[in-house]
C-alpha cells in the first residue's frame, strides 16, 4: 500500500526542529561587571535556573510529542483533508511552546509564577485535544490506517490521548493554586507516555 503521508511528515519534523531550536534562544550569557567575574559569574547562572528548567521540560515536551506523532503516522497511509487540519493545529500549537516556556524562565520567581504556568500547563491542554483531534480524524476511516494494524491498538492509543486530556485539565486548574505540582503533573504524564508507547502490538492478531 503506497504511503501518502510523507510529505506531511517531513514538513512536520521541520516544525518540531524549528520549536525545538527556539527554545534555545531563551538561554543567555549573563551580564557581568569588572571585578570579581568568576563570583559574578556563578551567581548570575544560578539565578537563571528557572531558565534551565524551563529549556529541559519544554526540549523533552517537544520531543515526546514528536515521538508520538512518529508512531501516528506510522499508522497512517493515506490522507484527507481533515487530517491534514488536524495535523496543522499540533504544528500551530507546537511552535508556540517556546512562549510560554519563556514566561516560565522570566516570571517564575516572581508574583506572576502562577499565570506563566497556568498558560504553559493550558497550551498542553490543547495541544492534548489536537492529538485526540489528529487520531480521530485518522480512524474515522479505517482505509486511511496501515494494513493489519489490530483495533486494540487503535483503542489504545485513542485511550492513552484521552487519558491525556483530563490530566492537562487537572494540572491546568491546579496551576491556579499550586503551579509547581502542575508543572509536576505534566512531567510524569510524558514519563507515563514514553513507557507506555512501548507495550502497543499494532500488529492484528490472526483469528483462530
Amino acid at each position: 500500500m503506497e504511503k501518502e503521508t510523507e510529505r506531511i511528515e517531513a514538513f512536520s519534523d521541520g516544525v518540531f526542529a524549528i520549536s525545538v531550536t527556539l527554545l534555545v534562544l531563551d538561554l543567555h550569557v549573563p551580564e557581568v561587571k569588572d571585578g570579581n567575574t568568576y563570583k559574578q559569574l556563578l551567581e548570575q547562572l544560578v539565578l537563571q535556573w528557572p531558565g534551565y528548567i524551563a529549556f529541559i521540560i519544554s526540549f523533552f515536551s517537544i520531543f515526546i510529542i514528536w515521538v508520538n506523532h512518529h508512531k501516528v503516522f506510522k499508522q497512517i497511509y493515506k490522507r484527507n483533508t481533515g487530517l491534514m487540519f488536524a495535523n496543522g493545529l499540533i504544528l500551530f500549537l507546537v511552535s508556540l511552546v517556546s512562549f510560554p516556556s519563556a514566561l516560565l524562565a522570566r516570571f517564575f520567581l516572581t508574583d506572576s509564577k502562577q499565570l506563566s504556568v497556568t498558560i504553559y500547563t493550558g497550551l498542553f491542554v490543547l495541544i492534548n485535544v489536537a492529538f485526540n483531534l489528529l487520531w480521530q480524524q485518522a480512524t474515522s476511516d479505517k482505509k486511511l490506517l496501515r494494513p493489519g494494524i489490530s483495533n486494540a491498538a487503535i483503542r489504545q492509543l485513542r485511550n492513552n490521548y484521552l487519558y491525556g486530556f483530563p490530566t492537562y485539565l487537572l494540572a491546568f486548574v491546579l496551576s491556579f493554586f499550586y503551579p509547581n505540582f502542575a508543572l509536576l503533573i505534566c512531567v510524569l504524564l510524558w514519563i507515563f507516555w514514553a513507557a507506555s508507547s512501548k507495550k502497543i502490538n499494532f500488529t492484528e492478531t490472526p483469528a483462530l
